[in-house]
């Protein structure tokens, strides 16, 4: 099973390009570390307020992927400093 996550978000106060990497890098990288998923900007790129991260997590049970994957959500919500326009998790069965 895969276990999906897509994020739209604004980020706030950003005044460059490369302040708005910095945020994106940020993410991704305590979604890889902490919860051991993959993790990617999916769109947006060009956008300097808003971004979309994808990640994804493969397990044998959609319970625990999308147990991980809202506890990631959570994480991102409360400690990045930006304001979450829309979370969608669901898992597929290959």
């Amino acid at each position: 099973m895969v276990s999906m996550m897509q994020l739209l978000f604004e980020i706030p106060d950003v005044e460059s390009l490369k302040d708005k990497r910095q945020v994106i890098r940020s993410i991704k990288d305590k979604l890889q570390r902490r919860f051991h998923l993959s993790a990617a900007e999916v769109n947006l790129q060009d956008s300097l307020s808003f971004a979309q991260i994808g990640a994804a997590l493969v397990s044998n049970s959609r319970d625990f992927g999308e147990m991980v994957l809202n506890k990631a959500f959570k994480m991102v919500e409360d400690e990045m400093p930006i304001r979450i326009q829309d979370v969608r998790i669901h898992t597929e069965e290959f």
